[in-house]
């Protein structure tokens, strides 16, 4: 196991890690939600939780692979926290990528079928902001907030980081932003929690694997 990992895993749902800025997040996150709740602007709710989902989604493979590995999860996040979730995501992440589908949906232009540089604007805000995403996790990392230990997900070839770390998930977001109705975009951020809530209880609580 690695040093970092071994780290991570000696804090890993540690309740005495807690720390009380953890609440001003959560009315934060509450605040964001409740504005656009008030407002029934169901696309960005949605769009939103859309995010939050495909991450939940990526923090639990992570979390099997280094189960499967005994080595090192992908990323993995031993530092200060209030409280470590799954290796590689804290309370601190989790609470970003809560309302991160929401600002960044903000950005997009009411009209869809506008091009930005010649190019769809719903794709190139999303290769942007995944730039952007995988610029600050370079930061994070270069730091030691963030770890990775795989060569194939490091500085020097940050393409997976892109790709499948947050392309996605912008990707998914705003494809639920603009579906017709309601009804779709609930149906399918269901899915997406579906497969989380059905993976945790598999995988972490049954087998005990995250």
């Amino acid at each position: 196991m690695s040093e970092t990992a071994a780290q991570a895993l000696s804090i890993l749902r540690d309740g005495s890690q807690f720390k009380w800025y953890v609440i001003p997040l959560l009315a934060f996150v509450v605040y964001v939600y409740a504005i656009e709740i008030e407002r029934k602007n169901w696309s960005l709710v949605f769009a939103g939780l859309a995010f939050w989902g495909m991450d939940w989604f990526n923090e639990i493979w992570n979390g099997l692979v280094f189960h499967a590995s005994g080595y090192a999860p992908v990323w993995g996040a031993p530092g200060s926290t209030a409280y470590l979730i799954l290796i590689g995501l804290n309370i601190e992440i989790m609470f970003m990528f809560a309302v991160a589908g929401v600002a960044y949906c903000k950005m997009l232009p009411a009209d869809k079928n506008m091009r930005i540089l010649g190019i769809p604007n719903r794709i190139f805000i999303a290769i942007a902001g995944s730039i952007f995403s995988v610029f600050v996790e370079v930061l994070l990392n270069l730091i030691g907030a963030l770890t990775w230990e795989y060569s194939w997900w490091s500085v020097g070839a940050p393409w997976l980081v892109f790709l499948i770390g947050y392309l996605p998930f912008f990707l998914v977001s705003f494809w639920v932003f603009d579906m017709e109705t309601v009804r779709q975009k609930l149906t399918t951020v269901g899915v997406i929690f579906g497969v989380d809530l059905l993976a945790i209880l598999i995988f972490g609580i049954g087998l005990g694997w995250l």
